[in-house]
């Protein structure tokens, strides 16, 4: 199963982009939730505008499915400038970066997601582009190359990551505001809901929003995605009112439970659990039981389990917490309780695990 075939994966669908950009906000007043990071950005682009300068560089981090790209269109709309989106994986020589560069207007906005995963070539070029608006542009090979300077107009590059800590440090401090997005609360995922139902013209009361925004795993892309299941759902059924009877049926048929674990999260705690009697286990081994390739196990279900507290991780592989039994509706054996580390995760939403043990550590 890939990314894209799960209903809570915080990747974006194909198929849905064209309604995700709809539902998207186009200024920060409508959008919710990231107070920090928001009152941060207006203040950063109220002084650009004030000066009549293009916004200062800015690289958004955190996980999928927050709002970075929403926001980097929202910097362009409040800047009136126009956006240019390209991404690190589509930038592999530096000439793919210089034809991106030397094309913009002043003020212009490119949108770099992924910036993490550009290649060194063009990183190293993009350095001179953000400070001293000039590239290098080399004609010629060997000693008759020679290198011609190129202008550039101002312009703000914004920078997505979902991994900062693979950014250079000479990238990382070329950029004059970062900000990290954070998981949304549920209070703050019922806005986003309640502002999606408006566009959409749905008619969901406030239970129905709790409903789905508490199996949205505190991610507005998942919210979305799960608050069109329940359209549909809803349409299908004859439902003009959601209420939360009726969105919970339409996300367990989508086999998305309470704590919006779907089958892959259940597949992998049960093998876990009745199979390798809550582990440890490696994610080699955990993969090929539940049938999955080992990076769908790592990128799509393990981090929200363990974010929940439902998994650990350590250097002898993954364990089931007490968590993950009861919510499989188990009992955990004493013998595995008294085995368990003291350090890893006891119930959802506490912070003391061992999800930071060491990665490198082998698995069998």
């Amino acid at each position: 199963m890939s990314a894209a075939d799960s209903l809570v994966a915080p990747g974006p669908d194909p198929d849905d982009k064209a309604i995700e950009a709809a539902l998207r906000p186009k200024n920060l007043d409508d959008f919710v939730g990231q107070k920090r990071v928001r009152e941060q950005l207006s203040l950063v682009l109220e002084a650009s505008r004030l000066r009549g300068r293009s916004a200062d560089h800015v690289l958004l981090s955190g996980p999928p499915g927050l709002g970075k790209t929403t926001l980097s269109m929202i910097i362009a709309a409040e800047m009136n400038a126009p956006l240019r989106i390209s991404s690190g994986p589509a930038i592999q020589h530096a000439g793919d970066l210089a034809a991106i560069l030397s094309s913009l207007t002043e003020g212009e906005v490119l949108f770099l997601d992924e910036i993490h995963r550009m290649s060194r070539p063009a990183e190293e070029m993009l350095y001179m582009a953000m400070e001293d608006f000039r590239v290098d542009i080399i004609v010629g090979k060997g000693a008759g190359a020679t290198a011609i300077p190129l202008e550039l107009p101002p312009f703000t590059l914004v920078g997505a990551t979902t991994r900062a800590g693979l950014l250079p440090g000479p990238l990382r401090d070329r950029f004059g505001f970062t900000g990290h997005l954070e998981f949304y609360s549920t209070d703050e995922l019922e806005l986003v809901l309640r502002r999606s139902a408006m566009l959409m013209d749905m008619k969901v009361n406030s239970a129905g929003f709790a409903e789905v925004a508490g199996r949205s795993r505190g991610t507005p892309r998942i919210a979305n995605r799960l608050l069109r299941r329940v359209r549909d759902w809803a349409l299908v059924h004859g439902i003009e009112q959601i209420d939360a009877r009726s969105a919970g049926a339409a996300l367990d048929m989508y086999e998305v439970d309470a704590l919006g674990l779907d089958r892959l999260d259940r597949a992998v705690l049960t093998a876990l659990i009745t199979k390798f009697n809550g582990g440890p286990v490696g994610l080699s081994t955990l993969a090929i039981a539940v049938g999955e390739e080992p990076e769908t196990v790592e990128t799509v279900a393990e981090p929200y389990l363990v974010r929940e507290g439902l998994l650990g991780r350590t250097p002898r592989g993954r364990i089931a917490t007490r968590a993950a039994w009861e919510h499989l509706g188990l009992q955990m054996p004493e013998n595995v309780a008294a085995a368990m580390p003291q350090n890893t995760f006891s119930g959802p939403g506490t912070n003391t695990s061992s999800a930071a043990a060491d990665e490198s550590a082998p698995e069998t």
